[in-house]
């Protein structure tokens, strides 16, 4: 399904991560989940790019191509939980891979062009799309089931996953109208509903969240439970509330993006 992209690399502070590219139009950042660049996260990504969108993938964790598999998630979860690129537990600190992937969002704005960046994360990557905020170009944050910090305890259920900065940063820019997106299903322990309510606090009526029962979840998808809101757990059937919430995803796009 990446036979479409064009695989390409990008540097940061000494960090290079491959960028699977396609499309033309404004950027717009997709930030796979564990394991890696599954082809419904492709599937996804294609969706954008018919949207008329630039879509960057990079690779972070894992490979491009494979279907998901219980070894494949657990093998890409260990290095997630090792990596000094990631801090699973902190719940006021963000993880410094979004250092490289704010510099990837200007780099990105530079190539394509117009108003300014989407960016999606999903499961571990979901708040990245926070963080990322502190990068002026970055316009259309959206966070799909976001999961870190593990939410092991009251305070990491609520928490965010941003800086005391970052927060401030956000909450400014909110203040002065800009959006952020949320996904997740109802009864998800692993992106739990106290982290929307967070950011229904911090955010008010600049924060969107969409958080559809479980019982719409794609019945033969491989997740033990429903938590893939726009890749594994959809059902690619016009109608069903994790497709319509992909079309929200998508149309969220094209209001902060190209919309005059």
């Amino acid at each position: 399904m990446l036979s479409d992209y064009t695989q390409t690399e990008f540097t940061h502070e000494g960090v290079t991560k491959p960028v699977y590219v396609r499309g033309h139009g404004p950027a717009v950042i997709v930030i796979h989940e564990i394991p890696g660049i599954t082809p419904h996260v492709t599937r996804f990504a294609d969706w954008v790019v018919d949207a008329g969108f630039r879509v960057y993938m990079p690779l972070l964790v894992g490979e491009a191509g494979p279907a998901p598999t219980v070894g494949y998630a657990l093998k890409s979860l260990a290095k997630i939980c090792i990596s000094r690129e990631f801090h699973v537990l902190a719940g006021h600190r963000s993880s410094p891979v979004t250092n490289w992937l704010r510099a990837l969002a200007r780099h990105a704005h530079a190539e394509a062009g117009g108003k300014g960046v989407g960016t999606v994360g999903m499961c571990f990557s979901g708040n990245f799309a926070l963080s990322m905020m502190m990068e002026p170009a970055l316009m259309a944050p959206v966070l799909s089931q976001p999961s870190l910090p593990f939410p092991f305890g009251a305070a990491r259920k609520a928490a965010l996953h941003v800086s005391p900065e970052e927060l401030t940063c956000l909450k400014e820019r909110c203040s002065k109208g800009d959006k952020v997106l949320g996904l997740r299903f109802k009864g998800d322990i692993t992106s739990p509903g106290e982290r929307f309510e967070t950011l229904r606090r911090e955010l008010g009526d600049a924060f969107e969240g969409i958080e559809i029962d479980d019982k719409y979840a794609n019945p033969k998808s491989p997740e033990p439970k429903p938590h893939s809101v726009l890749t594994e757990d959809l059902i690619d059937e016009d109608g069903q509330p994790t497709k319509e919430a992909a079309k929200r995803v998508v149309a969220f796009f094209v209001e902060r993006l190209k919309t005059a």
